[in-house]
């Protein structure tokens, strides 16, 4: 087809107006053509309800229009079964029936798959009974606001285009000629009239037809977009116009998508159903169909990985990240599969690691191991390190609830206390930093544990927090001191009174010999204080009644 036959190609009627009425087809609010039927199986309860007569809203300027008619006068509206009483031209006798686009489903699916040949019976017999006539077909949208766009297309672009409109125009003519009806435009020329109703967006609409006369349509969906280019792919596939349903296809596989985008497709394709061959691409960008053993384990994969890390600023990095993801709070629906288990056994071997390197640090281990182990960071890093990834794992933790056993775990660790009393002071104070995550959360209530649970921590580690209090102020690494002493106290105040008495003596003698260098829970103290001798006469007096 040649530029000059393109251009005579389609031509634009555009109405607009508030009345209701200006069709009589419209008995009952017809469906929405964003969600037309596209499957075989409904085609026939299609064509039963288009008609030759509705189009969506028209821009001021139609690049494949050869002639532009603007606003129709209301006294020439053409009404299938009605006239103006001012029209002079004859009325048509032919019954006109009206094409209704099926609304979005709420439940069920629509199926489309790409025939191995685009023109079918129907296409050849509307293109013979309309060979090349122009304008020979008025197709009228009536869109749900109110507004109305008239198009007077050629009818074997528009049926070779689409299956649907193929079928329409084909039924149009046999109509037409069984019952000897001549349903003619104002110049005396045969149409054929196709009126689609209750139409949800005039212009993507309007965009699809115009598609029908372009012959690269990725190119003009570039300039269209990935939004408005899947409105145009669901219209195309109401209307069966299968080059238009492939090429949006194409186009959408090949682009990035943002989230709403990407939220809108996933909408699409739960309405709609496409064959592998159609739609294999984006299905395959959008859902995760084969599952692999290896993905099962991933957020474990991910946090051995960052625990493993050698880059500090990259570690860093990917702790945020991953820390984000597997929170309860994150905004993805479905997180990676991390249960309790998986995380402390990155723990243990955390742990185990640490123990490995207090032992360097303690020089308890034979210059044949020492030789062994890696030497290019420092010592003190390297214990850090291990902390670090410990507390990490203890917030993932407790952002899942899940911490409880890390309170076993983590009093249960013989060997290094052992070697806190024999380390040094700059070192031996990273211990406590796990410690200190432990009080925090016990004492804030976001870590509820059993009460011997409790009493084996602080007998584990409430003495090697006394001694390296004074490193905690010193180096804080983000420790905020005033919610630990506070955390501390609380966390003392729930075990039972007699286990108080002896921790609070022990933080009364460290206190008064040490000062600032230890924590103050002065105000724990009096509760304590209060609670055992000023309403211990009271309390002994009602348990022995």
């Amino acid at each position: 087809m040649d530029d000059s036959t393109r251009r005579r190609s389609i031509s634009c009627r555009i109405t607009h107006s508030r009345r209701g009425s200006w069709c009589c087809s419209f008995t009952a609010p017809p469906m929405s053509p964003e969600n037309p039927k596209i499957s075989h199986h409904h085609h026939h309860h299609s064509l039963s309800k288009l008609s030759p007569n509705s189009v969506p809203n028209s821009p001021q300027r139609y690049k494949y229009c050869s002639k532009f008619v603007g606003r129709i006068d209301r006294r020439r509206i053409l009404s299938p079964g009605r006239v103006s009483p001012i029209d002079s031209q004859e009325t048509p006798t032919e019954p006109i029936a009206a094409v209704d686009l099926p609304s979005k489903p709420k439940s069920r699916s629509q199926s489309f798959s790409a025939p191995q040949n685009e023109s079918s019976s129907s296409n050849s017999s509307s293109s013979d009974s309309y060979p090349n006539s122009g304008f020979d077909v008025r197709l009228s949208l009536k869109g749900k606001n109110g507004g109305c766009l008239v198009l007077e297309l050629n009818s074997g672009v528009l049926a070779a285009s689409s299956e649907l409109f193929a079928a329409l125009i084909a039924e149009n003519h046999n109509s037409s000629s069984n019952n000897n009806n001549n349903d003619t435009d104002d110049n005396g020329k045969r149409m054929c009239r196709i009126q689609v109703g209750d139409v949800e967006n005039l212009g993507v609409f309007r965009e699809t037809i115009e598609l029908m006369f372009e012959d690269d349509i990725v190119k003009r969906l570039i300039k269209i977009g990935v939004f408005r280019t899947i409105d145009i792919l669901e219209v195309s596939a109401g209307i069966m116009f299968t080059k238009g349903v492939l090429s949006c296809l194409k186009y959408l596989e090949a682009v990035p998508w943002t989230e709403e985008e990407e939220e809108k497709l996933r909408s699409f394709f739960t309405r709609f159903k496409f064959d592998e061959a159609s739609a294999g691409d984006i299905l395959a960008r959008l859902y995760l169909h084969d599952s692999v053993d290896s993905q099962k384990n991933l957020a474990r994969q991910l946090v051995r990985s960052i625990t493993n890390c050698a880059d500090a600023n990259a570690r860093n990095e990917l702790k945020s990240l991953v820390k984000g993801i597997l929170c309860k709070s994150s905004v993805y629906e479905k997180e990676p599969d991390l249960n309790k288990e998986d995380l402390l056994v990155v723990c243990q071997s955390c742990l185990s690691l640490l123990v490995s390197l207090f032992d360097e640090a303690c020089n308890t281990i034979s210059q044949e191991r020492t030789a062994k182990k890696e030497t290019s960071k420092p010592l003190i890093e390297r214990i850090s390190q291990q902390v670090d990834n410990i507390n990490w794992l203890l917030e993932i933790l407790l952002d899942r609830q899940m911490a409880e056993e890390f309170v076993d775990l983590w009093a249960d660790q013989g060997e290094l206390l052992k070697l806190h009393d024999s380390a040094s002071p700059m070192v031996r104070y990273e211990l406590s930093r796990v410690s200190a995550v432990v009080f925090i959360a016990m004492g804030t209530r976001k870590l509820h544990c059993r009460s011997d649970a409790r009493s084996g921590l602080l007998q584990s580690w409430f003495g090697p927090m006394m001694s390296d209090f004074g490193w905690l102020q010193r180096c804080k690494k983000g420790l905020d001191i005033k919610a630990l002493e506070e955390a501390m106290g609380q966390t003392l105040l729930t075990l039972p009174l007699k286990q108080q008495y002896m921790l609070f003596m022990e933080w009364f003698r460290c206190f008064s010999t040490h000062g600032t260098e230890c924590p103050n829970l002065s105000k724990a103290f009096q509760i304590w204080w209060r609670r055992s001798f000023l309403r211990g006469s009271e309390t002994y007096a009602i348990e022995s009644r």
